[in-house]
């Protein structure tokens, strides 16, 4: 794997030695950096491979792509133009993706991203940007395009990567979570917030039935697409207003579950990696994790070998996830 944690001034000999890069970083060291062939997004919480998970304003996580790929062209999108994001990803390679957290377009890229023409033919993978916890309300979320040097707010930064012949790239998630033996849950629309839920097909106040149930928001609601859990997470319940507001959005015609708890995230994740067989850590490029995960699971100073990289306001890997981690790998054809 070729993400480290490094420091700016290491950062700047890799872009000026022309290596194309895939940064995460607090802002300021993020404008501290020259032009290349890079892009970035902010966040200073990261997964590294000797120290676990940590906070750095001063530090970058950096994905260094050059020797995976044969090209790549870095294209920003609005909320309108991200609906051919897939029409447009090289038919050879794969496009990285990242997006401002509260952001326009990462709004739209989230309730749209399934129903864009080609949705899942090319793999596309990236994630969310944020910011410190404690800067919440006071900054905004940012990507920063390498190339112009521009600081954007409300823009998708897609980075298209050409591969060489005889690679491949396939991504892979690791959720945690499982559907719980709760009532099943549906939505008469979707988006970010729900007042109205279906409970079993009987409608409720969706903020009361958490509060009556008791339910734990720190586990997401799951949904089963076709035998692949997918979260939604909470972000707020307002027992006044009668609503709960989400990560994610939530979908009309899918069936949602309560999570069942997960004790301890690292055992689990341990025990789901020898289940499914170990993951070759030379093939990994690229991986990141969600921010919920590192608060909830407490996993400052803890490892999730062999994955480091970024710790994120939102996950995507064809479209936007939660409370999930995801990875991509380069493997021979």
């Amino acid at each position: 794997m070729q993400q480290t944690i490094s420091t700016v001034a290491d950062i700047k000999q890799k872009i000026e030695a022309g290596r194309k890069l895939l940064l995460a970083g607090d802002e300021e060291a993020l404008r501290a950096l020259p032009k290349g062939d890079w892009i970035a997004g902010t966040i200073p919480y990261f997964i590294a491979a000797d120290k676990g998970g940590m906070v750095s304003r001063e530090m970058i996580c950096a994905t260094d792509i050059t020797d995976y790929t044969a090209g790549i062209e870095i294209a920003v999108y609005d909320a309108n133009g991200l609906a051919r994001i897939y029409t447009e990803g090289p038919k050879h390679g794969f496009s990285f993706i990242i997006l401002p957290a509260a952001s326009k377009t990462h709004l739209s890229f989230a309730l749209n991203a399934p129903n864009y023409k080609d949705f899942g033919v090319r793999p596309l993978i990236g994630w969310v940007a944020g910011v410190h916890l404690s800067d919440l309300g006071k900054k905004t979320p940012k990507v920063v395009n390498g190339q112009t040097g521009e600081v954007l707010e409300d823009a998708a930064l897609v980075l298209q990567a050409q591969l060489p012949p005889g690679k491949v790239a396939e991504i892979g998630i690791i959720n945690l979570f499982e559907q719980g033996d709760g009532d099943i849950l549906s939505f008469g629309s979707d988006g970010f917030s729900a007042k109205d839920v279906l409970v079993n097909g009987e409608k409720r106040n969706f903020a009361a039935y958490i509060m009556k149930n008791k339910l734990d928001t720190k586990l997401p609601l799951v949904a089963d697409y076709y035998g692949a859990m997918v979260n939604i997470s909470f972000q707020d319940v307002d027992e006044v207003e009668g609503q709960v507001k989400f990560y994610a959005p939530v979908f009309t015609g899918i069936r949602y579950k309560h999570a069942r708890p997960v004790a301890d995230y690292v055992k689990v994740f341990n025990d789901r990696l020898g289940r499914e067989g170990a993951i070759d850590s030379s093939r990994v490029a690229f991986s990141c994790n969600c921010i919920l995960n590192y608060l909830y699971s407490e996993l400052e100073g803890k490892k999730t070998d062999p994955f480091v990289g970024p710790v994120t306001f939102g996950e995507i890997a064809y479209q936007l996830l939660n409370q999930t981690l995801v990875y991509l790998e380069i493997m021979d054809v």
